[in-house]
């Protein structure tokens, strides 16, 4: 089922269209439903759940209890709870009483925002698209007009997440390298400057830890930057970093076949990368920042990389390839340098599905936060609290550093001790920041796809880091 929006200034007189209320105070208004609403919050018929149903009249009220909601983030998850509700229940049109005084406007853009959060869904290669149902959900009020500022920067950020869903959500054989290459240059008609890096260009630029991993694939191997320019001045700009693999065989340390299909998603760290540009763009964010994804796919040719192949990075510092799956690190090594070097800025947060162990750790609930700054640790830490899309800061610390260290190489792609793979993954990243620039590694890899679904998610990709993000930059640098 699909969301469908729109702003009205009165309910029709006639018609059994449903009448949703939501009810924040326990003092009541003035109306014809006054006795209802009195004895639905007396006798607590909340209690168990946050809807209830009752007729009057030939007509379908829906209360909605916002009694316990206090923050932004509660009134998105009862938006949420609330598209669940019209969904399960084959409620089709519904009009949102948005005129009652104890709801203001804030909180009302939150709860729409929710509910359209939670709509998302990708039926793109669905042959029968008359089985998708449309919920039509008016929103009443002469107050509550068409358009304001709040509205167009949570529209700004739906379309940011949704775009990172739309990507994530993609197949194989669909988004490799080339297509993702291409759709990421038609956010230059939204202001930004998109500049594409193909293999030619990277070979002269030595980025051969990036090209070592797509070698194998007859796609082409690319570095996509994204600057957006919001600031007046001429500020050093945030900088995003995301690992794109768009399909990741393991090369010729080959992963099993079982669930080998959720590949696919090996590229969601770039993927919010690409769906918070679009974001900063669409609400014309006052700051610069800059968008930098490794694409590539990980495949197995009789030209792929070998385990013990040795590589040299954009850095200069060598590595050796001791197991061709732990590959985004390697992709993410040359891009960390070169956005440094390049764009200078503030800071570096990069974004990857990188490690299986980050999933031991912390399950769906958090993403692994490695940071060589507190300062923006805690922005991050906080921000997403904020919108709950959490993080757990882990251990980074020179002492991993000889699990990494290789006796052909600088250092080696993974470690053979055991132990600590989220850790020392991380570790071999911060080797590539070469010039202390503050930096934050979000390993994502339990985050970015859902069997379940989330508060505001519904199964498959989350479009986890676009929120986060957009959060961090509003807090701290806007």
């Amino acid at each position: 089922m699909k969301l469908n929006l729109e702003f009205v200034n009165k309910i029709p007189k006639l018609g059994k269209d449903n009448e949703i209320i939501l009810l924040k105070d326990k003092k009541i208004e003035k109306n014809h439903l006054k006795p209802l609403i009195k004895k639905i919050i007396s006798n607590k018929l909340f209690t168990e759940k946050n809807f209830f149903i009752n007729n009057i009249d030939n007509k379908s009220y829906i209360f909605v209890n916002c009694l316990k909601s206090k923050s932004s983030l509660d009134f998105e998850k009862l938006g949420s709870e609330l598209y669940i509700f019209l969904k399960n229940n084959n409620i089709e049109n519904s009009f949102l009483n948005a005129n009652s005084s104890f709801i203001t406007n804030i909180q009302l853009e939150k709860f729409i925002h929710g509910a359209q959060l939670k709509s998302y869904n990708f039926d793109t290669y669905k042959s029968d698209k008359s089985k998708n149902v449309i919920v039509n959900l008016s929103i009443v009020g002469p107050k509550f007009k068409n358009s304001n500022s709040l509205r167009n920067k949570l529209n700004s950020l739906k379309e940011g997440v949704f775009l990172t869903r739309d990507l994530v959500s993609e197949p194989g054989n669909i988004l490799h390298p080339d297509e993702y290459a291409k759709r990421i240059t038609k956010l230059r008609k939204f202001g930004l400057k998109v500049t594409v890096y193909d293999q030619k260009k990277l070979k002269k630029l030595g980025m051969n830890a990036l090209l070592g991993v797509g070698q194998g694939s007859i796609r082409g191997s690319y570095l996509v930057t994204i600057e957006w320019n919001g600031a007046k001045n001429k500020s050093k700009p945030l900088g995003f970093v995301g690992k794109g693999v768009c399909f990741d065989t393991g090369g010729y340390s080959l992963k099993p076949a079982k669930f080998m299909e959720d590949m696919t998603y090996d590229m969601a760290g770039s993927a919010t990368v690409v769906g918070l540009m679009k974001t900063l763009a669409l609400r014309k964010s006052k700051i610069n920042a800059v968008g930098v994804v490794g694409l590539v796919e990980n495949m197995v040719s009789g030209n792929a990389q070998r385990p013990g192949d040795i590589v040299k990075s954009y850095s200069g510092k060598t590595i050796e390839v001791l197991n061709t799956d732990a590959e985004g690190r390697l992709v993410l090594a040359d891009a960390l340098t070169f956005t440094e070097e390049k764009f200078k800025p503030q800071f570096i947060v990069d974004l990857a599905t990188l490690t299986g162990a980050i999933i031991v750790s912390l399950g769906s609930e958090y993403a692994g936060l490695f940071s060589n700054n507190d300062k923006l640790s805690k922005q991050l830490i906080d921000a997403g609290e904020s919108v709950e899309e959490k993080l757990w800061r882990m251990p980074l610390n020179e002492n991993f550093d000889k699990l990494i260290n290789s006796k052909n190489a600088d250092m080696q792609n993974i470690n053979y001790v055991g132990g600590a793979g989220s850790t020392t993954a991380a570790q071999f990243l911060q080797r590539f920041i070469i010039n202390k620039t503050p930096w934050a590694h979000l390993d994502i890899a339990g985050m970015a796809f859902s069997k379940y679904g989330g508060a505001l998610n519904s199964g498959g990709a989350t479009g986890y880091g676009v929120r986060l993000l957009n959060k961090l930059i509003e807090d701290n640098y806007e």
